[in-house]
Parts: C-alpha cells; sequence; structure tokens
C-alpha cells in the first residue's frame, strides 16, 4: 500500500514537470501527458496463462499501421480503433518520464499502446503548404471530427486504461425485470465499467446471493466487464427484487430488477408435496362479500381457510392485496391470521384504501385466491356544498429544497366546480402545518420549494370551491429534503479486507463550470420547472445556483433567485405573464465566485401543455347481480396522462348523481355495487387527468338493478345408485348455481375405461333428464365406464361435471339399499336448517324403512361425523338444530332396511349456517271475514321466481284443503284436524329463500277462536255496567266501550222493554270517549228489575246488563233516599263533619265537629267553665275534655237552627264510645313511650320508660327472654310519675337477656325492647355530679360508674383535653367499672369543664361535671374552721352516723363559713345541709364511696 501511494505521489510530481515544460501541447496532448507508457525498452507482460514472459522494443520510425490488437503469436485477439496522431518526439518524452516499471499490464493496453507509438511516429513532419478553399474546409470537417474522436478516446481510457486516474463504477447497460413461468430459466445481464475493476456482488432482497453455496440454484459469471446472474427451475418464491452492487476504491453503484414468476392453479392430484407426504386442498368460505366503508371508520375483512389434510407445525403462506399489489402491514393496514381465519383490518379508512382486495393462500400443493371489491364513500362534509378531500397524494423527485407534489382529483366537486387546492406541507416531529401556496393551483401537481435540507417533510392538499374548502386529504408518506446522490445507497457489496487510498488534484478555489442540459421539464400558466445537470467540474465544496430569465425578444438576463441561491439542480419559477414566451439558463456558483452561464433553453410560453382529457364514449350498463350493475365505457381520446375514470350513477326520474366509485378506475369496465334492487339508473363517466376532468359522457340508457342470467354451474356428486347386467343407475346432485333460472334439465356424457385407456365421450340422451337420476341402459356387462353431467337453464349448457370414478356395469348382490340422493337444504338460519332428500333407487332386498342423518362442521375431519338423531326417521326431511351461527357444516343421509343401513349419500355442503339479511317467516293472518290465510313475503324476488307450497315438504296439487291465491298467500278452505302438519313455501330462483309453519292442534283451535271472533264481531267495553249514587238520590247507569264508529246506536232496555228519554229517564252516548249514560232521579218500588245496553255497529254487536233486585235493590233505594234527604237537609244550616274525638299528643281528649256558620247549643254543660272549654274558629267546634276519667262518661249533643233549618249531632261517651275513646288515649300513651333505658342504683340496676302521660286503666307488662316476669322482691315493676320502671336488685348472669315492655294500647300493644347483655355499648351510668365547689389548697377526689360490655376503654378530659395521670391527677380504673379521679392541692387552674369518657365497639359516652375552686377565706378565732365542702347531686342518700358523731342541721355556734354558694345549678331539687359537729363517716350508696369528713365538714344533700 505504501508502494503504491509513492507510485501515485512521483507520478502527480512528474505530471507538473510536464505541464510547466511543454505547456504549448496542453491542449492538444492532455490525456497523453497522463499516458502510463514506461520508459524502460523492456516491459514485461504477464499473459492470462501467466507462463510466458514478452520483452518489447521500440517499433521502426516506418512500421506499418494496422488497428488489429495481436498478442506475443501474432495471432489477432481484437480491433482498435483509431483515436489520434501525436508527435512521436512528444511521446517519447512522456515515454522516458515513468520511472517505476509497471508490473501489470493487460493485452489490450499493450496492443493499444503499440497502435498510439506507431500513430505518433508518423506525424513527426510538420509541413507547409497552401491549401485552397475546399480543401481547407475539407480539412477542418476532418480536424473536427478527430478531436470528437479524441474526446471518445478520452473517455474511453479514463475508464479501461490502468494508468490514468480511477473512477467509481459505472452502469453501462443495467440489468432488466423479466417475468417468466415457474420451472424456467431466467438470466440477468449487466456490463459495468470502472478501474480498479469492480467487485461484483448480487443480493435478493437485501440479501446476499452465495452463488458458490447453492450452485444447483444460482449461476453468477463475470467476463470482459459484462456480468450475469441465471436463476435455475424458478418456482413462485424467487419472485423478488434483485440488486447488482458494484465497489471500488473510489464508491458504489448499484442497479435494481425485478424478477415475477408467474404459476398455474395447480390441480390437487398433480400438487402432491413430497416433503408432507400430501396433497393440500384449500378450500375458502365464510367468505367477505363487497363492503362498503366511510372515511375515519375502521373496517375488517376476513375468510375462514380449510386446509386439508392437516398437517402438524405447518402452516400456510397468507398474502393480501390490493388491486394486485401486495399489502405491507403499517400503522392503517393490520393483517392477521389465527391458523384458521385470514383478517385483514384497515383502519381509519381513507379512499386510497378504495380497490379490489384480494386474499393469496399459498401451499406446497398450489394456492387459492378470492377477491371482492371494498368501496370507502366520503365522509360528511362539514359546510354543506364544500368538495370532498383529495386523495392519493405522493411526493416526487425530491432534493435539497424541493420537492414535487402529486394528487388526484376527488369524485365529487360539490355544489360547484373546483377552482383550484390548496397544499400544506408539515415538518415530521411537529403539528403544525404551514399553507404552501396563497392562491389555489388548478394543476393537480405543484414543486414545493423553500425546504430545509436534511429535514423530513409529510404533505396533504384540500380543495376549494365557491362554497369553500374541503377536508385534507391523507398525509402523504414522509420526504427527506436531501440531495440524491446523499441518499442511503443501496445494497452494499460484501467487505473485501482491504483498504486503499488515492489522491486526488486539489480543487479549492476552482470556480465551478457550467450547468449542462438545462430543460423545461413543466410549464403551466402557474409555474415553470427548469431541470439541469451539474457541472463536471465543481470541487469538493458543493455547488450552488443562479437562475436567469429572458423575455422573447429582449436580450437582457434577469437574475430570478437575487436572494439565495438554490442547492437542488431544480427550480419552479413563479409569477410569469401567462402568454408570454421566456428562455432560461444557470450559472453555478461557490466559494470561488460565480462560473459561467449555461446555454439557455429554448423559448418557452407560459400556458399549460397538458389539456383537458376529452369525454369518454357512450357507456353501456348490464344488470349484473341484484345490488350491482356493469358499466363499459369507450376509452378518452388522445388524452395525455390519464389518471382515471369517475363513473356516477342516478335514479331515473331524479337528478341527483352519486358518485360509483371515490377513487379513479384505468379500465373501462367497473361493476358499481350497492345499487337498489329493482330501481331504474342511469350511468355517465368522466375523465380525470393532472389538468383536470373532462366532460361527462352521454347518459347509459336506463337499466333495471336485477341478477342477471348466466349458465348453470356444474352438477356434482356423481354416484352410482344401483347396477344390473345391461344398465346402471346414476344419481348427482345439482348444480349450487343455477345461474339465476331454474334448472330445465341434464345431459348425460359416457365413455369406456379399457385397462386405464379412456374412449370419447359420447351423449347418452338427446332429451334433457328432469331429475337428477338416470337409468343408463344397453351397457356391456363387465365393463367400466365413466360419466359425467351438464344441467341446463334458459341461457344455455354449463360445463360438464367432473368425471366420476370407474364404474363396473355388473349386478349388485347387496343386500342393504343404496345411497339417498337429492340432498338439499330449506330454511337456512343462524342455528338451524332443514334438510331433504330423496330415497335411494336401490332398495336393497327388503324396502327401505327409514334413515338416518349426519353432520359435521366443515374443517373436521372423517372423524367428525355424528349423528343428528337416534331413532330412525321415517320421513324424508329433517330439521337440524343447535348449531353455531356462522359456522359451516356438510351433512350426508344413510338408508335402512331390516337387513342393515346403506352406505351414505353424497355429502352435501358445506352450508353456511347464517340467516340471510332481509329474511322473512310465514305468519298466519285472519281477516275480517275470519278466513285464516298463510303468508310469505319475498323482497329478493327476480324474473320467473315462483312461490312452491308445501305441506310436510311435498308441493301442495290437491286444492281441496288449501287455496293459493296470489301466490305468496295460501287460504285454509276449511280449517280442521286434518290440517295439521308442517307447511312450507319457497321462492324458485332466488338461491332458496324459505319459510316454514307448523300447525298444531292447540294453534288450530286459537285460530278458529279467532276466526269466530271476526265472523261474529262483538264490541268490546272497557267496563261492564255500572251503577252510582249521585246528589239529590239520582242513579246513574252507565258503561264505557273500547272503540266504536260514528254509526253506533244503543238500545236502553228495562225488563225487555225498551225505553225512552222522557221525564223518568236521561240518556246519554259519546262516541267520542266510548261512554254510554242513563239517569234516574229516584228510584221506586216499580224500578226492581234487569237494565240493559244493546250496541249495534255495523255487524258488530254488543250488550252489557245490571240486575237489580231483592235486597240489592231494596239497599240501593234505602240509600237513595237517605242521599235526596241528606240534600235536603244541607239546604239550611248542617254538620259538614258530625261530632267526633281526638286525642292529642298531651293526651287530652277533645269532642269536635264542623259546622255551617250558625247558632250553636250545645247541652250537658254543668258551670261556666266548661262552656269555657269550647273553642270555635273557621266552622270547627272543639270541646276539650282534658285528662279523661270515668267522671266524664256521657251523652254529648250539638244543635244547629236558623231560619232556614235546625240539625243536630250526637255524640255517646259512654260504654262503647268511652272504651273507644280510653283506647285512643292508651295508643297515644304507648306511642308516646321512650326507648327503654337502664340505671344504676346502690341496690341494682332500673330499666324504665318515659310516657307522655300515665293513666291508671293502661296496661304494662314486662317480659324477660319473652316470659313474663313474676313480682318477687328482687324484681318489682310499678310506675313514679310518668316514669314506669323495672327495678332489678343484686342483679346476676341470669338477669341478662332480652327485656321488654308491652303496653296495651286498646287493640294491640306497643313494644319497647332492651337487651341486657354483655354486648352494650359504653355508659357512665352514675356516681358524677354536675357541679363540684371545692376550696383552694384541697383535694378532690371522683368516682363514676362505667357500663358496657366489652369493657370500655376510660379516659378523662379537662376542657376537652385529655388528661394524663401524673402527681397531680391520679386516674384509676378498677374492677372495670369504677372509674376515679383525684386531684391533689387543687388551684383555681383546676377549674373547668371535666368529662369522663367511656367507649368500645357499640358507642362512646361522656359523662361531664364542672368544678370550681374558690380562694381561701380568714375566719375568726372563736369560729371553727371549715376544712372541706362537698357537693354532690344524688337521687337518694342514706347516712350512716357513728355513735360518737353528731350531725346537725344548723351550722355550729359561730361558724362562718359559706352556706349559699352551691346554690347555683341546683333548680328545683330541694337542699339539705348537715354540719358535721364532730368527727364521722357519711356513706353514699350511689357511688358505694365512704366519704370521711372531719369536724366542720358541711355536706349538701339534694
Amino acid at each position: 500500500m505504501s508502494a503504491s501511494l509513492q507510485v501515485t505521489q512521483k507520478l502527480q510530481h512528474q505530471h507538473q514537470h510536464q505541464e510547466k515544460q511543454q505547456h504549448h501541447y496542453e491542449s492538444s496532448y492532455f490525456l497523453s501527458s497522463k499516458s502510463s507508457v514506461s520508459k524502460h525498452k523492456k516491459t514485461f507482460v504477464k499473459t492470462k496463462k501467466g507462463q510466458e514472459v514478452v520483452k518489447l522494443s521500440p517499433l521502426p520510425k516506418r512500421a506499418k499501421r494496422t488497428y488489429l490488437a495481436m498478442d506475443t503469436d501474432k495471432e489477432v485477439i481484437g480491433y482498435v480503433i483509431p483515436v489520434f496522431r501525436a508527435n512521436h518526439d512528444v511521446v517519447r518524452s512522456l515515454m522516458e518520464a515513468r520511472e517505476e516499471e509497471v508490473t501489470e499490464e493487460g493485452i489490450n493496453y499493450v496492443a493499444m499502446r503499440n497502435l498510439f507509438v506507431r500513430e505518433a511516429r508518423e506525424a513527426v513532419e510538420v509541413k507547409v503548404e497552401k491549401k485552397t478553399r475546399s480543401k481547407h474546409v475539407r480539412e477542418s470537417a476532418e480536424r473536427l471530427k478527430v478531436n470528437r474522436t479524441m474526446e471518445e478516446w478520452s473517455e474511453f481510457r479514463k475508464k479501461m486504461n490502468p494508468d490514468s486516474l480511477t473512477h467509481h463504477p459505472e452502469f453501462i447497460v443495467k440489468p432488466r425485470g423479466q417475468t417468466v413461468w415457474e420451472g424456467k430459466d431466467v438470466k440477468l445481464h449487466c456490463t459495468v465499467a470502472g478501474w480498479p475493476k469492480p467487485r461484483i456482488a448480487w443480493y435478493k432482497n437485501n440479501v446476499l446471493i452465495d452463488a458458490k453455496a447453492h450452485p444447483e440454484k444460482y449461476t453468477a459469471e463475470s467476463n470482459y466487464n459484462m456480468h450475469s446472474l441465471e436463476i435455475k427451475n424458478c418456482d413462485f418464491f424467487d419472485t423478488a427484487k434483485y440488486h447488482i452492487s458494484a465497489l471500488n476504491v473510489k464508491g458504489e453503484a448499484s442497479a435494481v430488477a425485478s424478477v415475477v414468476v408467474k404459476r398455474l392453479k395447480v390441480q390437487s392430484r398433480d400438487g402432491f408435496s413430497p416433503e408432507h407426504g400430501v396433497t393440500f386442498e384449500t378450500t375458502i368460505i365464510d367468505k367477505f362479500e363487497v363492503a362498503f366503508g366511510r372515511e375515519g371508520e375502521t373496517l375488517s375483512l376476513g375468510c375462514t381457510v380449510i386446509i386439508y389434510p392437516t398437517v402438524k407445525k405447518y402452516q400456510p403462506e397468507v398474502l393480501w392485496y390490493r388491486n394486485s399489489v401486495p399489502l405491507k402491514p403499517s400503522k392503517w393496514v393490520h393483517a392477521h391470521w389465527t391458523g384458521e381465519r385470514a383478517v385483514l383490518t384497515l383502519v381509519h379508512l381513507n379512499k386510497e384504501d378504495e380497490g379490489m382486495y384480494t386474499l393469496r393462500v399459498n401451499t406446497k400443493s398450489g394456492f387459492d385466491t378470492y377477491s371482492a371489491y371494498v368501496f370507502v364513500r366520503d365522509a360528511n362534509v362539514e359546510v354543506e356544498g364544500v368538495p370532498v378531500a383529495p386523495l392519493d397524494v405522493r411526493c416526487h423527485d425530491a432534493n435539497k429544497d424541493y420537492v414535487v407534489v402529486t394528487w388526484k382529483q376527488p369524485a365529487v366537486e360539490g355544489s360547484s366546480s373546483i377552482l383550484g387546492y390548496y397544499i400544506d406541507r408539515c415538518e415530521v416531529g411537529t403539528h403544525h402545518w404551514a399553507q404552501c401556496n396563497d392562491v389555489p393551483v388548478k394543476y393537480a401537481r405543484f414543486p414545493v420549494t423553500a425546504l430545509v435540507e436534511g429535514r423530513s417533510y409529510v404533505f396533504r392538499v384540500r380543495a376549494v370551491n365557491k362554497a369553500g374548502v374541503s377536508r385534507p386529504s391523507r398525509v402523504s408518506e414522509a420526504v427527506v429534503a436531501m440531495d440524491p446522490s446523499d441518499r442511503a445507497p443501496g445494497p452494499s457489496a460484501p467487505w473485501t479486507g482491504m483498504i486503499k487510498f488515492t489522491e486526488e488534484d486539489p480543487t479549492v478555489g476552482v470556480v465551478p463550470g457550467e450547468p449542462t442540459d438545462v430543460v423545461v421539464t413543466e410549464a403551466t400558466k402557474s409555474y415553470v420547472v427548469l431541470a439541469w445537470k451539474p457541472p463536471d467540474q465543481r470541487g469538493h465544496e458543493g455547488v450552488m445556483y443562479y437562475i436567469e430569465k429572458r423575455i422573447s425578444g429582449t436580450d437582457i438576463w434577469q437574475r430570478v433567485n437575487t436572494g439565495m441561491p438554490v442547492k437542488s439542480p431544480r427550480f419552479a419559477l413563479f409569477d410569469l405573464a401567462e402568454g408570454k414566451s421566456y428562455s432560461f439558463r444557470v450559472r453555478c456558483c461557490n466559494s470561488a465566485g460565480v462560473g459561467e452561464p449555461s446555454e439557455s433553453t429554448g423559448e418557452t410560453t407560459v400556458g399549460d401543455k397538458l389539456d383537458l382529457p376529452s369525454a369518454p364514449g357512450n357507456p353501456v350498463a348490464t344488470r349484473n347481480t341484484d345490488t350491482s350493475v356493469v358499466v363499459f365505457w369507450g376509452a378518452s381520446k388522445d388524452v395525455k396522462h390519464l389518471v382515471g375514470y369517475y363513473i356516477e350513477c342516478s335514479v331515473v326520474g331524479t337528478d341527483v348523481w352519486m358518485p360509483c366509485n371515490n377513487k379513479p378506475v384505468k379500465q373501462t369496465r367497473f361493476v358499481c355495487h350497492g345499487l337498489t334492487t329493482g330501481a331504474n339508473y342511469v350511468f355517465r363517466v368522466k375523465a380525470v387527468n393532472a389538468a383536470g376532468y373532462s366532460q361527462s359522457s352521454p347518459n347509459s340508457d336506463a337499466v333495471v338493478v336485477q341478477a342477471a342470467i348466466s349458465i348453470p354451474g356444474k352438477p356434482t356428486g356423481v354416484t352410482l345408485l344401483e347396477a344390473f347386467k345391461d344398465y346402471m343407475v346414476l344419481g348427482w346432485t345439482a348444480p349450487a348455481n343455477n345461474g339465476g333460472a331454474d334448472i330445465r334439465g341434464y345431459f348425460v356424457d359416457y365413455r369406456t375405461v379399457k385397462g386405464g385407456v379412456v374412449g370419447k365421450w359420447h351423449e347418452m340422451n338427446h332429451k334433457a333428464l328432469t331429475t337428477t337420476s338416470y337409468k343408463v341402459k344397453n351397457l356391456k356387462e363387465s365393463v367400466f365406464y365413466q360419466f359425467q353431467i351438464r344441467a341446463m337453464n334458459m341461457a344455455g349448457v354449463s360445463k360438464p361435471s367432473l368425471p366420476c370414478a370407474p364404474l363396473e356395469c355388473k349386478e349388485w348382490t347387496i343386500t342393504v339399499p343404496g345411497a339417498p340422493v337429492g340432498l338439499h337444504v330449506l330454511e337456512v338460519r343462524d342455528t338451524s336448517l332443514v334438510v331433504l332428500w330423496e330415497p335411494p333407487l336401490f332398495d336393497g332386498r327388503f324396502p327401505v324403512n327409514g334413515y338416518y342423518l349426519d353432520v359435521k362442521e366443515a374443517s373436521a375431519g372423517e372423524e367428525g361425523w355424528k349423528g343428528v338423531h337416534e331413532k330412525v326417521n321415517k320421513m324424508k326431511y329433517m330439521k337440524v338444530t343447535g348449531l353455531k351461527g356462522g359456522a359451516s357444516y356438510v351433512f350426508r343421509v344413510r338408508a335402512q332396511n331390516i337387513a342393515g343401513v346403506g352406505k351414505p349419500s353424497a355429502v352435501l355442503g358445506p352450508i353456511l349456517a347464517q340467516t340471510r339479511p332481509g329474511t322473512k317467516e310465514i305468519f298466519v293472518d285472519v281477516d275480517d271475514d275470519g278466513v285464516i290465510s298463510m303468508v310469505f313475503e319475498c323482497s329478493e324476488m327476480k324474473e320467473g321466481s315462483e312461490f312452491v307450497w308445501s305441506k310436510n315438504y311435498k308441493e301442495i296439487t290437491d286444492t281441496s284443503r288449501l287455496t293459493i291465491v296470489s301466490e305468496s298467500r295460501a287460504i285454509f278452505n276449511s280449517p280442521s284436524l286434518e290440517d295439521l302438519g308442517t307447511f312450507s313455501c319457497m321462492v324458485t330462483n332466488t338461491d332458496g329463500i324459505s319459510s316454514s309453519y307448523t300447525l298444531t292442534e292447540e294453534g288450530l283451535k286459537r285460530l278458529l277462536d279467532i276466526s269466530h271472533d271476526h265472523k261474529f264481531p262483538v264490541i268490546p267495553f272497557k267496563n261492564e255496567m255500572a251503577m252510582e249514587l249521585l246528589e239529590k238520590g239520582r242513579v246513574r247507569f252507565w258503561t264505557q266501550v273500547e272503540k266504536c264508529t260514528s254509526d253506533c246506536q244503543v238500545d236502553y232496555v228495562f225488563n225487555d222493554v225498551i225505553i225512552a228519554q222522557g221525564k223518568k229517564y236521561t240518556m246519554n252516548f259519546d262516541k267520542s270517549t266510548g261512554i254510554i249514560e242513563m239517569f234516574m232521579d229516584s228510584l221506586e218500588v216499580t224500578d226492581e228489575g234487569t237494565f240493559t245496553f244493546n250496541l249495534v255497529d255495523g255487524k258488530a254487536k254488543g250488550t252489557t246488563s245490571l240486575v237489580l233486585i231483592g235486597d240489592e235493590f231494596r239497599e240501593l233505594q234505602k240509600k237513595s233516599e237517605f242521599a235526596r234527604a241528606e240534600w235536603v237537609r244541607k239546604q239550611g244550616p248542617h254538620f259538614v263533619e258530625y261530632l267526633d274525638f281526638a286525642v292529642t299528643p298531651e293526651c287530652d281528649v277533645l269532642l269536635k265537629c264542623k259546622v255551617i256558620e250558625t247558632n250553636v247549643n250545645s247541652n250537658n254543660y254543668s258551670s261556666d267553665e266548661e262552656a269555657k272549654k269550647i273553642e270555635k274558629k273557621d266552622g270547627k267546634l272543639t270541646f276539650n275534655i282534658g285528662k279523661i276519667s270515668k267522671q266524664d262518661a256521657g251523652v254529648y249533643e250539638v244543635f244547629l237552627r236558623d231560619e232556614r233549618g235546625k240539625d243536630k249531632s250526637t255524640f255517646n261517651l259512654t260504654d262503647a264510645g268511652y272504651q273507644a275513646v280510653m283506647n285512643e288515649l292508651f295508643r297515644v300513651i304507648a306511642n308516646s313511650s321512650s326507648e327503654i333505658k337502664v340505671l344504676s342504683t346502690e341496690h341494682g340496676i332500673v330499666l324504665y320508660s318515659m310516657v307522655t302521660y300515665y293513666h291508671e286503666d293502661l296496661r304494662v307488662g314486662w317480659l324477660h327472654k319473652d316470659g313474663k316476669i313474676a313480682a318477687s322482691e328482687r324484681v318489682k315493676s310499678g310506675v313514679t310519675g310518668d316514669q314506669l320502671w323495672l327495678k332489678i336488685n343484686e342483679p346476676t348472669e341470669k338477669d341478662k337477656g332480652k327485656y321488654s315492655m308491652d303496653i296495651f294500647d286498646g287493640k294491640d300493644s306497643v313494644k319497647r325492647v332492651f337487651e341486657l347483655s354483655g354486648q352494650d355499648r359504653a355508659r357512665v351510668v352514675g356516681g358524677l355530679p354536675d357541679v363540684v365547689a371545692i376550696q383552694e389548697g384541697k383535694s378532690l377526689n371522683l368516682t363514676g360508674n362505667v357500663w358496657g360490655e366489652p369493657v370500655p376503654e376510660v379516659s378523662w378530659t379537662k376542657n376537652e383535653k385529655v388528661l394524663v395521670s401524673d402527681d397531680h391527677y391520679k386516674l384509676k380504673f378498677e374492677q372495670n367499672k369504677f372509674a376515679s379521679i383525684t386531684i391533689a392541692a387543687v388551684t383555681t387552674a383546676d377549674s373547668g369543664k371535666y368529662a369522663l369518657v367511656v367507649k368500645n365497639k357499640y358507642g362512646t359516652e361522656a359523662g361531664e361535671f364542672t368544678v370550681s375552686v374558690n380562694r381561701a377565706t380568714s375566719y375568726t378565732k372563736d369560729k371553727p374552721k371549715v376544712s372541706h365542702q362537698l357537693c354532690e347531686r344524688v337521687a337518694a342518700v342514706r347516712l350512716s352516723v357513728p355513735s360518737t358523731s353528731a350531725l346537725c342541721c344548723q351550722p355550729p355556734v359561730g361558724h362562718g363559713g359559706p352556706d349559699t354558694d352551691t346554690s347555683e345549678g341546683f333548680r328545683g331539687v330541694s337542699r339539705v345541709k348537715i354540719w358535721a359537729l364532730t368527727e364521722g363517716t357519711v356513706t353514699s350508696f350511689i357511688g358505694s364511696i365512704p366519704l370521711k369528713y372531719p369536724e366542720g365538714k358541711c355536706l349538701v344533700i339534694e
């Protein structure tokens, strides 16, 4: 490597020296100065064989001219074109400049060098002579030719001469893509130039091809710069992109060629896979139909793929295509394969997603495909009339600061024509969209400039018309603003492990040359686009460009981009005057300066060069399916850059045109889907290119959307049903597709098979067969035959079925029946279907007595067959239930006789368990005349379709029981038990649309009842006749009917005699509400009997009656008379509410009534005090008895009278009346009782409840554990004031439990319950005072009783702050019952609000008290000093005074202590002050705490 570097440096040095000495030869012999001619006379040349070394010597001066290249053996090895002549001395001096010996020289180079030297020697002499003008012209032409030859030679030398400057690889001939059939060989060729000789590598889909490792598949050759790759025995998986990469020290170049391998669909019998030992059969079911989506939605396409047989761990290759282009996973496309189902999900649909979608399943035995079209409709526009979004936005010709954006026009322009388009750009990684053009562009192609080099952009387009701007299109793929040469190269050649260094001439400070090939690539009235090639002389720093323009007819050049030169060899010029002609040229610039301008372009006139397409030819619409039409049209003539065609449709009679496709199609045939069945449509077509839309084509002829009639499909399942010596009986299955018309017959073909050699096909019958079985006669015994069947309808004869297996004509001797035939299905639903069949033609030795139906899922193997039923089925049909919706099933039937079960029939299916959209069921209708009929509606009727009615799946031909009136309606003539069964209806020529209705005995009875009601209609009544009393004793008879007409009439009948309106009777019939009324002023004895309303409304009748006789009539008569008397009474002063009683919550008894304002008199007032108890307010009189007793018993009366009359009200407060008042009083008392509470005493506990008032007659009972408590010394119950109590002295564990208090309220009892158990909430039950007054410096000790289970937590607080036990506060909790607090040496700071807080999980309670500390007071000597004062609030105190103690109720003589300081806070409580004259003890049993008192102590007991 170092030697190579030295040689290069020396050559450069010598080259510079030669340039100084021979400057005058520079222009003529520049190339020769760089030629590598050795100065040595001896040069060794190694041949290819590497054995012989040839010694070369200088040629003689007059050597013979030759153009043949020869080797050392003087054999011609090539022909060399003479390049130029030169001075021999100059050449020799150049030859002597080489100091290093060249060790490798090719034979071609040696021959060329010899030729060059000979030509140079012949040009040594220089002659001067006079020339004529013609000779001078001729020589000038020859000189130009020589110069051209020199240039060609210079380029050739640069590439082929090893002693010239090296240069990067270049493809002279690039490989071309090829398409071949599977199994053929393909060879890719190319020619590559470059020095040093490039290394070549081939890649398949960017994976290196190792031809030596796979010689059976690939052969790679390289000869004389020609390279080839041969791919042998191509298969489908050789379809790929093949790259060739050429690499040397100067750089790398690559080229690509696509190879497509096509193959025919391989038949299953020829597709044997030796790798797995099976032949795979592919079946695609549950196929996706033609789909319609809307922009922004998500759409999924799916098919179920069945591969048979199933091979473990083998999965087919599943591919998806859109318009024959493979789909790759992206954020818009998700493909999923579960092993059974292939699903393609299109996320956020756009119009770019519209097209023909194909699912291809590749297996080792071949492939299978399925295709359907997907239509994407435009999203709803936000503003009415605006165009829809453009589509298919793409970026082209991206450079450093320039890119061309193209798009396709939308199908719908809106309410007005599109005025133009706005182009938006967004830098990748941001969300800011910037508009690229201020003025809408009409042309669907726009150059975007002012990009930032190295950044990535995405683009979108919006259309605009007079109504507004459309939604933006889907964004384009991201594009990088970068020079194409700087982009990532193609596949790299393998690493050779060698690094070479070269040096080049410095080019810093060199002004770039002029650009070349400046051309106008695009010219519209909005802009002009220029393109050019960079100059050869540009240095390493790169160049930029200035663009200049000149108006035609002037010599002034104006620079266009004065502010900033452009980096890309592309430039778009805007703001040019439309119609004017311009010329353009380009200058290069770099840091050294601005170069010379390029040659100018020709004159270019500003204007659209691309014309609008011409209108397409007349469209022709033909029927296709129930919802689609095929449209053909003539292509637009002389159209350039056609984008495609848009098809529009309109219902005849309207002027509303709707797009059939939202993505332009290039073919002149299109299937328009999504049309309304039976509607009449016309179609038109318009073409579109980048310039815009063409005029619409003429309208097509109107076509009705109906399914087209075609030839039927192939019959299937050709089987042998019976065989004898000279004939055989064949059976087959009708084709699944009848071509839109009924099958009219079948034709049978046969051929003989002898020794595996088949004969020619012959027709068996010349007249079409009408059944799916045929008796083939005149056959030869023991000869094998093959048969095929063809079906026929009105459109023609189908293709023949697959030939059956060779069948031998010989008599059967089997005893079991043959296979049933004619299997087909009806009434296919999500979970059920009906299978029907015909009996076998061969019964065996005994008649067929039943059938068995088998079923399995289509994807299951042979082991998946299972019987539908266990018992033999004697019918020739069966309804299969319990299917899985969306699953596919196959069926077969076996016949049985007494000899056994025969072989199964041909398999029927697969059948998809799915209810067809729009499927309706048979329903039963009963008309107004009582006629019962069955109706079946079908919305998919076609031309020639008929309704076929059957009973028990046999076509009805006898019309005595059922009459078909309008095909879709069947009427029962005389419904009876003979009509029980299953009725079905099938519509022909509709792909099996059918339904059934089973008439049972119960259903028949119900229908007959409805029929009778319709024949003899009855007017329905909302209410039967009723009676009510009105004011003044009037009687109203009324009823209401549910509905009636204005013609409805009513007869009013009494005891079968029609009565009319008069003085006694008043009638009314409101037909709007259906209310019928009859009024009578009074009831007399003669009115006893039956009242009837008879209604007649057309042929409908209705009757309703009311019987008033006996006691019921007399009771009603009394009520009527009373009501009349009451009305008369109320004409004067009267009671609105009679005298009655009430008990207040305070247990006072009130007598009250409500009267009309008048004078009131009352009796039994013994005094004025009782008169004062009467209160009158708002017509209400109230007499307050108060707390009632037996003395209040008696009769109370109230009288009313004025000039109009009088009235009286009485209340008997004796016996029953008194008891009723007491019961109400007891109820109020019982309800006022509080919940039971517990109180602890020195003897035990007290359970008590408070009532508002207690009456001596009130019955109160106490129960313990639901048992009555017996009174004893230990347990007592009683009443104190308003307190009901139960005392339990010295309670024990047995006293725990539920206690109940029952208070009798006159009718029932009110119960109060208390649970006295271990689970009681925490309570403070006693022992603490409300207020404690103590003198400063004394000690205070208080104890509170605590109750609760579980044992409560105890704490003490002062002013709501928790106290902690210390030397000052001593807190104790003893025996889980007694909580005590001791305050040593109290001070005034100890005053405050204290509380004993107890808490367990059932509750919390606080016993609060107040401590007041008084300052100490000085007393005289003769007065005893009070050492302690204690105030305690108690309910009862028992004092135990020892004999040595003395107590008195007066203070001792001379005692001056305070005696009134505890009076506050004890309202309504008597107080006793006891002064201790001698030292003693006072014991309080409330807290069970002994209180020692010193002499002079004062105990205040309340």
